[in-house]
Parts: structure tokens; sequence; C-alpha cells
């Protein structure tokens, strides 16, 4: 299979080349693995990515859950931190959360050894159905034939909640890993919408009651090395459609918030895991939490590994409208967005581009 470089024309077939990369089923690990040297132009950004532009001396918070279960005081100061965090970053980092290191390793263990196994074992998984009607899905770029640049990524998507997939129903590979970890980030997510309740001032159950923590997708990201990663992006620049979503990440780093008005890196720390607000945060908390464009840049270095834990609500749900919680506003802090249906927002998502917010203002 040939993929045309920047020296072919510009009127190349863009559309068959999508066909051709998608029809293979080994995704970007297929093209690496295959010794391409340059990067093939349905990935090429139209502007060459700055790698090694003076990064802005600005760190993201680290916030220390350790203590706060048992000293009111001290669960007084994370509520604070939490809502500062998620007031102007929109991220941030935290240790002392609970899950044991050795389920952080194998969990990125599960997703690295999913992407290396052989690749006719693999393709077996290769699906363009996100509905969740397969509760497992690997593929790479859901989105590579609405987009304009795909991502130097494959992934594998799980999904986990409501309704627990059968151990048949997910790769033997990592299915035990991935049972555990959904287990114990859903119990770490049910203890932070508690935390940001209390932030915004509301009863500790309210954003539990409401939903947020209903839904859970784990996403395994693999990013393999790239001979030229000032040509492509790991993740393009985009806002999450969640409520929030808790990450861990390997050593090798690449994720970058869009934060007053430049990038910063998060550089990882271990043990850590990241935490950031999604659209349907920043929607029903009325612009009081913010939904941070985020990136990941592609590097000579990798594989780069991550797990993506989204805690959302069905995507094709029309039974529930969210709109801003009615305890955050006034006379002076009206609405600002309608009411939207999950099923309507996804559309939007998923339909004209990767920061839809601006579309259901009011």
């Amino acid at each position: 299979m040939v993929f045309s470089d920047t020296s072919v024309q510009p009127d190349y077939d863009r559309k068959a080349e999508l066909i051709a990369f998608d029809e293979t089923k080994s995704g970007v690990k297929g093209l690496v693995d295959s010794g391409v040297t340059e990067v093939p132009r349905i990935f090429r950004l139209p502007s060459p990515e700055n790698l090694t532009s003076r990064q802005p001396q600005l760190t993201l918070p680290i916030i220390d859950l350790e203590g706060m279960n048992e000293d009111p005081i001290r669960r007084k100061e994370v509520i604070r931190q939490v809502k500062d965090a998620l007031e102007s970053w929109g991220f941030f980092q935290m240790v002392n959360h609970g899950i044991p290191i050795n389920v952080l390793e194998e969990m990125l263990k599960g997703v690295r050894d999913f992407h290396e196994q052989d690749t006719e074992v693999k393709k077996q998984w290769y699906k363009r159905d996100l509905s969740g009607k397969t509760r497992f899905v690997y593929l790479s770029n859901f989105d590579i034939y609405a987009t304009p640049v795909a991502n130097w990524r494959d992934s594998c998507y799980c999904f986990m909640a409501p309704n627990s997939p059968q151990p048949h129903e997910l790769p033997p590979v990592c299915r035990e890993i991935l049972l555990e970890y959904s287990k114990q980030v859903t119990k770490l997510a049910v203890c932070l919408f508690e935390l940001m309740s209390e932030a915004l001032g509301l009863d500790p159950n309210h954003l539990l009651d409401m939903g947020c923590a209903d839904g859970l997708s784990v996403v395994g990201q693999y990013y393999p090395s790239c001979p030229q990663p000032e040509l492509t992006a790991g993740t393009r620049d985009h806002t999450d459609n969640d409520f929030i979503t808790i990450l861990l990440q390997d050593y090798i780093g690449g994720l970058k918030i869009f934060y007053q008005n430049q990038w910063i890196d998060v550089p990882p720390v271990p043990g850590a895991l990241v935490v950031n607000a999604g659209d349907y945060m920043q929607l029903i908390t009325n612009d009081k939490f913010v939904s941070s464009k985020h990136k990941v840049v592609a590097n000579k270095v990798g594989p780069r590994v991550s797990v993506a834990a989204f805690f959302t609500t069905g995507m094709m749900d029309t039974s529930k409208v969210y709109e801003p919680i009615a305890k955050l506003l006034s006379e002076d802090n009206p609405a600002k967005y309608r009411g939207t249906a999950p099923k309507e927002y996804t559309a939007y998502y998923g339909g004209k581009g990767l920061s839809p917010l601006l579309h259901f203002k009011i």
C-alpha cells in the first residue's frame, strides 16, 4: 500500500487514501511496523507543530487527596483546591487517590499488550460502531472520515457502564484489568463528584443524583513513535464531551492544555492521575467549571500509552436533557445554555468540529 507525501499534487484523492488506510485494520502501528519513514498526507497538519518552543513557566495544580476523609479541615482545603483548579484551568493532577500503583501499571500494560498483540488477532475487534452495542471496539481515528487531519494514534474503546460487559465481550489480553480498573476508577469518580458538588455549594450527592457517574467509557490510546512528529498530532486540540475525564498516562508525556492563551505542558507525575471537566460539566455549571482545550503532540519516542476514563451519559440517549443547574442561577447569573439531549450534542460534536459548546449557548 502506498500513501501520498507532500510532493504529490494538492488535489490527491484523500478519501481513497483514508479508505485504504482504514481497510488495513492495522492502524498507525501498522504503518510504523511497515517501516514508513515519512508521515502520510492524511495525517499532516496544515502547518508544522513547533515542538522546540520554550515552555511557559506555569504548572498544572497537583491536589493531594490523602487524609481528606478523616480530617474535615483537610477535606475543606481539598474542595477549595478543586474549585480553584476547575474554575481556572479546567484540569488538575491528583495524588494519593486510592488506586494502587500496581493497578495503574497493569492497566497501562493491558492497553499496550492489546495493541502489540498479533495483528490478525487484533483485527477481530476492529469496527467503526461506537454506539455501545459492541462493548469493545478497536480502531484508528473514530472520526477519520469527518475531519481534515487524522491523528497519529490507535485506540480501543470499552463501554463499561451503565451496563457492565460480560467477560467474553472483552479481549482476553486485557479483560481482567479492564474490569478491575473500571471498578476502582468509578469509586474514585464518585468521590470527585462529591467534592465538585460541594465546591459548587451544593449537596455532596447533587452531581451523582444527576447521573454524572452513571456512564463510563474506558479508552486505551496507543501513540506509536513518529518519524516526523512536527508534521502531525497525536491528538488534535479538542474538548471532551463528558462530565469529567480521569486520565492515566505513562512516563513519555505529550499532553498539553490551553491555558491563558498558551499551550502548557503536563509532564507525567509518577502515580498521579489527571482530571478534567468536560463540556457537559461546563454546561450544567453554567461556565463555573471550564472545559479546556487540550491536545497530545506526536513524538519520536514511543509508543506512548494512556488510558482515559470518560464519565458521561448514553451518547444516543434522548430521555435526558441537561441544562444549567437551577441552584447555580440567579438574576445576575441567568442560564447561558439551552437544555440539550446527549444525542443532539453527540451529533453536533461528531459532525461539526471538536468544541461545540458555543452551538448550545442561549
